[in-house]
């Protein structure tokens, strides 16, 4: 069995409005290396969502749905985002 090269990962944080939550996680997901998205308000983690590269299409319409909803309660929040490198 061969082994694979470990991956590093890296976090990143933006703080955004609930109005832009939604657009900016789609974003971020559309640049293909992200692998968890943890949306905080304060200091309390609201939602945590594992990405993987099985997750395309359809599978991610209830995430949408979610963080739509996420969206809509929150003046501003801060979206944390692990990457792989």
């Amino acid at each position: 069995m061969s082994e694979q090269p470990e991956q590093k990962t890296r976090k990143e944080e933006f703080k955004v409005t609930g109005e832009k939550l939604l657009s900016e996680i789609k974003r971020l997901v559309n640049e293909g290396n992200v692998r968890r998205v943890v949306i905080k308000q304060g200091d309390k983690t609201l939602v945590e969502i594992p990405l993987t590269l099985g997750v395309i299409g359809i599978a991610v319409a209830p995430v949408w749905a979610a963080i739509g909803a996420i969206a809509a309660l929150v003046a501003e929040c801060t979206i944390v985002v692990e990457k792989t490198e």
